[in-house]
C-alpha cells in the first residue's frame, strides 16, 4: 500500500533552525511520496485509506549516514582504546570471521532485525572486504524493508593478514564481481564504493577504485580526519598531498570527478580534525559529512566542529558508527551531537555556539536524507519515510506542546519501546 493518509501530531523540520508542529493533522502519501501536511483532507484524497494514530507523534524516519554492520556483534564492548589500536586489536579480528558465510548470516541477521525494529529507515552501511558475505548482508537488508546503501570494503594493506586482500587487482576484481552479481537484484538496496580509509588502500587500489567508480557511477563512502594518529599516518604514507582529503580528491572520490566534470556522491565519516583547506574542498565539492559523536567520544578522537560546518552550509547528517558508537539509535546520536557541541563551545571555542535540538533533528532527517534524494521531510515531493511514536507513558505534570514532546521523546529514548508503526518509501514495515 503506497497510497494512504496518516492522522496524528505531525513534526518535521521546517528548516535547519525550526521544526513544524501540527496537531491533529493529516500527512498524505501517494505512490510512495508525500503530498504534504493538511489540517483537513483535500477533496481529491478523501477516498484514500485513513490511518488514525490519534494523539501519537508522527515524524520522518531517521537516517544513519555511517554504520558498520559486522561490528554490531561487539557494540558496547572494547571501548578502552583509541582508534588505530581499537581497529587492530578488536575490529579486524571480528571482521575476519565474515569469511564464514554461516557466521555472516547469523551476525547480519541480528543486525538487520535491530535496524528494522528501530527508528532508522535509511542507512549507509559498511560490510567487510568479503564479497559473498556482503551479498548476504544486502539480501537481508532488502528483506528488512529498509532503504540502504551497502559497501563491500576494499583494503590491501595495514590490516591483519586474513583481512588484507591479496592485491589491488584482486580487490578490484572482487568488487567488479560483486557489483555485477547484485546489478538489478534489489529494489531498496544499492551498492556504494567503500575504500576503508587511506591507510588501508594502496595507491594502485585507489586508482582501480577510481576506474570502477567511473564505470558504474556509484557513490563513495569512507573515513576522513577522524583522529590525529590516523592523520599523521596518512601524511607519512602520502607526503606530497596537501591534506587527508586531497588523497581522495586525487582519485576523483571526493564529491566530483574533475576530469569528467561529473558529480561523485560522497560521504565521509567524522571530519573531526579537517583543515580549513580540507573543509573548503568538501564544501565546494558537496561532500557529505557523517557526524558520529558517540564514536568520537568512545575512541577519544575529538570533537567535530559541527557549528562551523552548519554555518558554512555544508551537507551534514548523523551516523551511529557502530561499533565505535555503542548504539545504533539515531535518537541517541541527536542528543550526543548536541552534548558534544556544548563541550566544543565550553572547552575549544567559546565563539562556536552549541547546536540546537532543531539543528540536530534536521541533520538526522533532511541532512542525511539528501544523500538518498528528497528524503527526510513531509513536504510535497519527498519520499515517504515515517515513524509513529507513542509517548503516552512519558507522563508529565503539565501539558506540553508538540516540540517539547518530541524533544523529550528523543532524549528519553522512545525509539527503544515507543515506536508503534514504521514506513519506508511509502511501504509500511510494521
Amino acid at each position: 500500500m503506497k497510497d494512504f493518509i496518516l492522522k496524528g501530531n505531525i513534526c518535521y523540520s521546517k528548516n535547519k533552525k525550526e521544526i513544524n508542529t501540527l496537531e491533529n493533522s493529516y500527512v498524505i502519501c501517494v505512490d510512495g511520496k508525500s503530498k504534504g501536511v493538511f489540517s483537513e483532507i483535500p477533496d481529491e484524497y478523501k477516498k484514500l485509506t485513513l490511518i488514525d494514530y490519534e494523539d501519537k507523534l508522527i515524524i520522518p524516519g531517521m537516517v544513519d549516514m555511517h554504520i558498520h554492520a559486522p561490528q554490531f556483534a561487539f557494540r558496547g564492548m572494547c571501548m578502552d582504546l583509541e582508534l588505530m589500536d581499537w581497529l587492530n586489536q578488536y575490529t579486524f579480528p571480528e571482521e575476519e570471521k565474515y569469511e564464514d558465510l554461516v557466521y555472516a548470516e547469523k551476525a547480519y541477521s541480528i543486525f538487520a532485525e535491530a535496524l528494522k525494529n528501530g527508528a532508522t529507515t535509511r542507512a549507509v552501511i559498511f560490510a567487510t572486504r568479503h564479497r559473498y558475505a556482503t551479498e548476504v548482508l544486502m539480501d537481508l537488508m532488502e528483506k528488512s524493508g529498509l532503504i540502504t546503501y551497502v559497501g563491500k570494503v576494499n583494503m590491501d594493506r595495514e590490516a591483519t593478514e586474513a583481512l588484507e586482500e591479496d592485491s589491488a587487482l584482486m580487490s578490484a576484481y572482487n568488487t567488479f564481481g560483486w557489483i555485477n552479481d547484485i546489478n538489478g537484484k534489489y529494489k531498496n538496496t544499492k551498492p556504494i564504493l567503500t575504500p576503508r580509509f587511506i591507510p588501508c588502500c594502496t595507491d594502485q587500489l585507489m586508482e582501480e577504485l577510481r576506474q570502477i567508480q567511473m564505470t558504474y557511477g556509484i557513490p563513495v563512502q569512507s573515513h576522513l580526519s577522524e583522529s590525529p594518529g590516523e592523520i599523521d599516518f596518512v601524511q607519512f604514507l602520502r607526503p606530497d598531498n596537501l591534506f587527508y582529503g586531497d588523497v581522495y580528491d586525487e582519485y576523483d572520490m571526493f564529491g566530483k570527478n574533475d576530469e569528467e566534470n561529473t558529480e561523485v556522491k560522497t560521504v565521509m565519516a567524522h571530519c573531526v580534525w579537517s583543515t580549513e583547506e580540507e573543509v573548503e574542498l568538501m564544501r565546494e565539492n558537496g561532500v557529505f559529512i557523517a557526524h558520529c559523536p558517540a564514536s568520537n567520544m568512545n575512541l577519544s578522537s575529538g570533537i567535530a566542529p559541527i557549528r562551523k560546518y552548519i554555518e558554512k552550509n555544508m551537507k551534514i547528517g548523523l551516523g551511529s558508527d557502530v561499533a565505535g558508537g555503542h548504539s545504533d539509535s539515531i535518537f541517541r546520536a541527536i542528543t550526543d551531537a548536541i552534548q558534544v557541541s556544548k563541550m566544543y563551545w565550553r572547552y575549544v571555542d567559546m565563539e562556536s555556539k552549541p547546536i540546537t535540538f532543531a539543528e540536530a533533528f534536521y541533520m538526522a532527517t533532511i541532512g542525511g536524507g539528501e544523500f538518498f534524494g528528497k528524503v527526510g521531510s513531509f513536504d510535497e515531493g519527498f519520499e515517504f519515510d515515517a515513524i509513529v511514536l507513542d509517548d503516552e507513558n512519558l507522563v508529565h505534570p503539565q501539558e506540553l506542546n508538540l516540540e517539547e514532546r518530541l524533544e523529550r521523546a528523543v532524549y528519553l529514548g522512545l525509539d527503544l519501546n515507543g515506536i508503534k508503526a514504521k514506513y519506508a518509501g511509502g511501504q509500511k514495515m510494521w
